[in-house]
């Protein structure tokens, strides 16, 4: 699919995100084929590759794409944004995975079950290298900025995913600074995605920065429905274990909203995430349900909806092509509408 012989209105959210998959994923195979063997080999796995897999949704390297197509530009153009960001978010998840203890994403073993926490570390090193050499390179206005700009994305995504650690072991968290460290380890990278996709579409200033907030509040309502997933989803979707940030006691959106709403199901919950013993899934399960019953759930879903707004005022902001708007729509309303 090209995804130019059908309307903006015509293509699913899904089929959008296919094509701005199927664009991305040979240049991406590409590069990663400049590691070492043993590194590739790892890289293909945890993409899905050696398996027949199609590397993830790649919704940031989509993003990018399209916005490029939003500010008049060929998404083309912004091939090397797509796979530099693709590249930081896979070198993020294969260490997430590590740190996290995660033993399954995208429905097969992770990268350090497979092949082991040293090589799958170096692996995300190595991706981490890539995205810069794949800037660096580029032709175009994307060879000024670009790399700095995915730098400033990449501190902040250490720093919010440095945060998300060290709220685990806090009694007390605010939901201000749980908000903060999400915006830094999820909306960040969004946000460049999209900011770099409109540098190299050829977008000034103003219509940059209005697509980076786009992508930035777009990615708080995405932490915000991953938050939900990892209680309520269903890992034969998700392709991830459900419940394990309560088990792992993460101090996630809906659980500190849940912690900062009073009330006896509050207490109830600050006492089992205070307590040493493993939950279990009974314990999972009623956890689960205090989280609910103190409104955490509910918050979480009606913040998600509210960042979504404000990401599509910001989308208007920038004066975009109206098929790069449409497409640029779908594809958040499918972040927010996955926890339905």
């Amino acid at each position: 699919m090209d995804g130019t012989s059908r309307s903006g209105e015509d293509l699913s959210a899904a089929e959008i995100v296919a094509w701005g998959r199927d664009l991305v994923t040979p240049a991406l195979q590409v590069v990663v084929k400049r590691l070492p063997t043993e590194i590739a080999d790892l890289a293909a796995h945890h993409f899905g590759w050696a398996s027949g897999g199609d590397g993830g949704k790649a919704v940031r390297a989509t993003l990018a794409l399209l916005s490029a197509e939003a500010v008049g530009g060929q998404a083309a153009d912004a091939l090397d944004a797509a796979v530099a960001v693709e590249l930081v978010h896979n070198f993020s998840l294969l260490h997430d995975d590590v740190m996290d203890g995660d033993r399954t994403r995208r429905h097969r073993p992770t990268a350090w079950v497979a092949f082991g926490v040293p090589a799958a570390i170096l692996a995300g090193d190595a991706l981490l290298a890539l995205a810069g050499h794949v800037l660096a390179e580029s032709d175009g206005p994307l060879a000024g900025p670009g790399p700095s700009w995915l730098a400033e994305a990449l501190l902040a995504l250490v720093e919010g995913q440095n945060a998300d650690l060290n709220l685990a072991g806090r009694a007390q968290v605010g939901l201000t600074e749980c908000v903060e460290m999400a915006a830094g380890k999820t909306a960040a990278l969004l946000g460049a995605s999209c900011a770099l996709g409109a540098c190299a579409g050829g977008a000034g200033t103003a219509r940059t920065a209005a697509l980076k907030e786009f992508g930035d509040q777009l990615g708080l309502a995405f932490q915000l429905v991953d938050d939900l997933l990892g209680i309520w989803g269903d890992p034969r979707v998700t392709g991830k274990p459900v419940r394990a940030d309560l088990a792992a006691r993460k101090r996630s959106l809906p659980v500190v909203a849940a912690l900062n709403a009073g009330g006896a199901a509050a207490r109830e919950l600050a006492e089992r995430y205070a307590s040493p013993e493993p939950f279990g899934e009974e314990g999972e399960l009623a956890v689960a349900a205090l989280i609910e019953r103190a409104g955490g759930r509910d918050w979480a879903r009606a913040e998600a909806r509210r960042r979504l707004d404000a990401a599509l005022a910001a989308l208007a902001a920038a004066g975009p092509v109206p098929r790069a708007a449409a497409r640029l729509t779908r594809i958040a309303h499918l972040v927010v509408d996955r926890d339905r």
